[in-house]
């Protein structure tokens, strides 16, 4: 079984577009509109925003938390907590073994919580 789609609230379509093609550092790869669907491919992965869904969290890949953090409030999210370490992995089960896996966490233009996830070596 793979993760096929994830679905976050968007009340305002065109403003969540702009938000995640900033922060994604990509445009989105389907716009339905109507019904009000736009959708972003995440390597094989679609992140969905839709008016009629439900908040949720989600975590996002970044290959520079630093970097991606600022780059979200641009586009204007608001930062809810500054990059962390959290974790250090040292063996394959949640991450590559190695790493320490630095977080932050934003919200987004529509009120959603997105965690920013990067696996940093050392």
């Amino acid at each position: 079984m793979k993760l096929v789609q994830v679905g976050q609230h968007a009340e305002d379509l065109q403003r969540a577009r702009r938000f995640y093609a900033a922060l994604l550092e990509r445009e989105a790869a389907a716009v339905y509109d109507p019904p009000g669907l736009v959708f972003f491919d995440l390597d094989g992965v679609r992140l969905l925003l839709d008016r009629a869904l439900a908040s949720s969290v989600v975590y996002l890949e970044v290959d520079d938390v630093a970097a991606a953090v600022p780059r979200a409030c641009a586009a204007g999210g608001v930062a809810e907590t500054e990059p962390h370490a959290i974790f250090r992995h040292e063996d394959d089960t949640l991450g590559p073994a190695g790493t320490v896996e630095w977080q932050a966490f934003i919200k987004d233009t529509e009120g959603n919580l997105v965690g920013l996830v990067e696996q940093r070596r050392g």
